[in-house]
């Protein structure tokens, strides 16, 4: 092997274990609750710990990052995500994104792995990344080759994540809201084919995240200058959310092997923290702590001579969303806090 690539494994090395070794401590104080489950990881931005590649705009550029690990790693947030949290629940270390499986000591397998991929959908949408089904398809050929057992694959856990990036996507090119339930009825069909197919491959508890509040981002409120949530989205919100509400009430009802499928309320714990902003010490609830400094540019941006277009608030821990579409380390904590009081421990048992 060349001196070169040695070097590249080296810092690929490197960084994966500074990416992780915040979560190990984190977990270690939560092994109480499921120590011998494994997590497995599927979806968008909102639980993607690093699949994205790095000449992507976004979660490898700075700052994302600044909170933890102190320096970009992939996560579209300052810090950790959803599925951070999720993990340090279950009492594990952080799976590991799946494009780092080859680079890491073969022990980190064995908390399960992250497939999540930002931008994506049930559907391909205008981010060149792999939609839920091939994210499922990569977890399989995994277990093809031996990576993971039918045992692992029993005891685990797989979460979910669909956080309206094909919504997005359809209005970008479509733009019809005539043709959006429908569109709406799609996506929650193709979800439930999603769930069906993690189901057949072996799992036994299999969590989908439901549709946060898509009104209250900050895509939505800069029109209100961040002063308050758009509620054209609501109806369109509820109906995803109350179609994904039944279809998971079918298959539990329809299931006879054991398989238990649950919906993890983010609309709900968004909805709480954002009206209830300062028990969770947040006082900055619909401006994004970074922001372009014109519509043109986002978070991250930067011009030929690699100025800074962007701006960064003084204290990412009292702002709610980080960038334009997603929440800090401080309100996914919120969130995740919120969600402990209400039913995270029957959801992730």
């Amino acid at each position: 092997m060349d001196s070169h690539k040695q070097l590249f494994i080296f810092l690929c090395y490197s960084l994966v274990l500074v990416h992780l070794s915040g979560l190990e401590v984190e977990a270690s104080r939560h092994l109480k609750h499921h120590p011998s489950k494994e997590l497995f990881i599927f979806g968008d931005s909102y639980v993607d710990a690093g699949n994205t590649p790095k000449s992507d705009l976004g979660p490898w550029k700075k700052p994302y990052g600044i909170t933890f690990p102190g320096k970009p790693a992939g996560r579209f947030s300052d810090g950790r995500v959803l599925s951070d949290f999720i993990a340090k629940y279950l009492g594990l270390r952080s799976p590991i994104p799946h494009k780092f499986r080859n680079i890491v000591p073969k022990n980190y397998l064995k908390y399960g792995m992250n497939f999540a991929y930002g931008g994506t959908g049930v559907f391909d949408t205008s981010i060149s990344g792999p939609n839920l089904t091939t994210q499922i398809n990569s977890f399989n050929q995994l277990v093809q080759e031996h990576v993971y057992t039918q045992s692992d694959i029993t005891k685990s856990i797989a979460y979910v994540s669909v956080a309206g990036n094909d919504y997005s996507h359809y209005l970008a090119t479509n733009g019809s809201i005539q043709g959006f339930p429908s569109f709406i009825a799609s996506v929650v069909k193709q979800t439930t084919t999603n769930l069906v197919q993690l189901q057949k491959l072996g799992f036994k508890r299999i969590v989908v995240g439901a549709l946060q509040p898509l009104g209250c981002l900050p895509s939505a409120t800069a029109q209100t200058s961040f002063r308050s949530c758009d509620n054209t989205s609501s109806d369109l919100v509820a109906l995803h959310n109350n179609l994904l509400n039944q279809s998971v009430t079918k298959l539990n009802q329809d299931t006879n092997d054991h398989t238990t499928f649950a919906i993890l309320d983010i609309f709900d714990s968004f909805t709480s923290v954002l009206n209830n902003p300062s028990s969770h010490n947040i006082t900055e609830r619909f401006k994004p702590c970074c922001f372009g400094v014109s519509s043109e540019y986002n978070c991250g941006s930067v011009d030929e001579n690699n100025v800074k277009k962007y701006l960064v608030c003084e204290n990412p821990e009292s702002t709610f969303f980080w960038d334009r579409s997603h929440p800090t380390q401080a309100a996914w904590n919120a969130v995740y806090n919120d969600l402990k009081t209400k039913s995270l421990g029957q959801i992730l048992y």
